[in-house]
């Protein structure tokens, strides 16, 4: 009976100990396997694995906002938009629709013009750090799709945007 408690302890701490070994699927973990991990350890689609959308959106960053009646780039706009250049250019499988939006002060008009120039800064800025033109596509919303529905600055400050939304497949 002793025998049979030392052999299952044994056993026991060869199976946790296979449990630890970073490297039980060969050089570079599952990854190398294919065990439905992404490049770089996260797991496929999600906001760790960052040749994905969600890791785009999070981490990255989707959107930048504009000043009012502007589509200027900001200094801080200019930060967003390089990292997603570098993360299109890592990832080619994928192309940008473009929105431009703006708040819910001015004309449908003016306001369409205005989300119009907007997606064309962010594009015209991608493409400037080496983004293909062909992989980016732009549309204006201009007031119609609000995040924040209220009548002060708080709430029109986050509608005066654009958003770069990812999708599949490279080339539009």
């Amino acid at each position: 009976m002793t025998f049979l408690k030392m052999a299952v302890a044994a056993v026991a701490l060869v199976a946790l100990g296979a449990c630890t070994n970073a490297d039980r699927f060969g050089p570079g973990g599952a990854d190398a396997a294919g065990g439905g991990f992404g490049a770089n350890g996260g797991i496929a689609g999600s906001a760790s694995d960052p040749t994905s959308p969600a890791f785009f959106n999070q981490t990255i960053g989707d959107r930048v906002l504009f000043a009012v009646d502007q589509s200027t780039l900001s200094p801080e706009a200019q930060a967003v938009l390089d990292q997603q250049a570098v993360w299109l250019m890592q990832n080619s499988a994928y192309r940008a629709l473009i929105e431009g939006h703006a708040d819910e002060q001015g004309t449908t008009d003016y306001n369409l013009a205005l989300g119009a120039r907007r997606a064309s800064s962010v594009q015209n800025y991608l493409i400037s750090r080496g983004v293909a033109p062909n992989r980016l596509q732009t549309i204006s919303y201009g007031k119609e799709r609000p995040i924040q529905i209220c009548s002060d600055e708080g709430c029109y400050s986050q509608n005066r945007r654009a958003v770069t939304v990812i999708t599949a497949g490279a080339g539009v």
